[in-house]
């Protein structure tokens, strides 16, 4: 049942969390971390998969395939709760530090330490999962192609450029599309668990804020316009990149 003394809002709350004396460190905080993700870590396990492709031992391309799954299958918490031991101020990191006679660094409270953290966390965690989707892609290379350009002569950065490359590039394509999608949309749990008052300035995210808004705040109506209008953000990009990704490589979603 809806009461006809119900006022329609309108942008009212759009119209917030523009004012709102946050939006600009908020949309650049997010931004910022989306780029260096798509910049950084997207082409990471693209390089992992072509290297273990290339290698011609199975059990030590079994073992470094192992040990780089690892960290995917570790939780948010835990990952966190790693990297505070190794780079709080009485942590490994330090002790190793003073060991050099250098004095110690609060990894955990400068502000320029966090995006390295970040990112660094998010290549350890990510970046032997991420490689699977391209040696799966790897795997439709024509023998027959390989024994060929070995033949004639071509070396292994050839047959990775002129072979291997040109296969997985709409698998590359499709993924990209979805990293391009995903550039707003930070890892919400680990920035909570890592960020604090310090580093507000460079870690405060749009999910960070929505949930000291909504959650903690109570402003239920307000942090639901902010996401919708990521989503509505999300929907742009992801369909901003299949079309320029169908124009130039013929590759797409839809």
């Amino acid at each position: 049942y809806f009461s006809s003394d119900i006022d329609w809002v309108g942008i009212r709350y759009f119209a917030r969390f523009f004012s709102s004396p946050y939006v600009l460190r908020l949309i650049r905080n997010t931004l910022f971390l989306g780029l260096y993700r798509l910049i950084i870590v997207f082409p990471l396990p693209i390089i992992l998969a072509i290297l273990l492709d290339q290698l011609r031992q199975p059990r030590y391309k079994k073992v470094v395939q192992t040990i780089s799954y690892l960290p995917h299958f570790l939780s948010t918490v835990v990952v966190i709760g790693i990297l505070k031991e190794l780079f709080s101020y009485t942590g490994v990191i330090n002790y190793v530090i003073n060991m050099l006679d250098i004095d110690a660094i609060h990894f955990l409270v400068e502000d320029r330490w966090f995006r390295p953290l970040y990112i660094g966390s998010d290549i350890w965690q990510g970046l032997g999962w991420g490689s699977i989707i391209y040696l799966a892609a790897l795997t439709n290379v024509d023998p027959q192609l390989i024994e060929a350009s070995i033949i004639d002569g071509a070396s292994r950065f050839q047959r990775v450029r002129y072979i291997s490359l040109p296969v997985i590039i709409p698998t590359i394509a499709i993924m990209l599309i979805f990293a391009i999608s995903g550039i707003m949309g930070s890892d919400f749990t680990k920035v909570l668990l890592l960020y604090n008052e310090s580093t507000y300035e460079v870690a405060d995210v749009i999910g960070t804020y929505v949930y000291r808004e909504g959650i903690l705040g109570g402003n239920y109506e307000y942090t639901t316009a902010i996401g919708l209008l990521m989503n509505l953000v999300g929907l742009i990009l992801i369909t901003g990149a299949n079309y320029s990704s169908r124009k130039i490589a013929d590759y797409s979603l839809w």
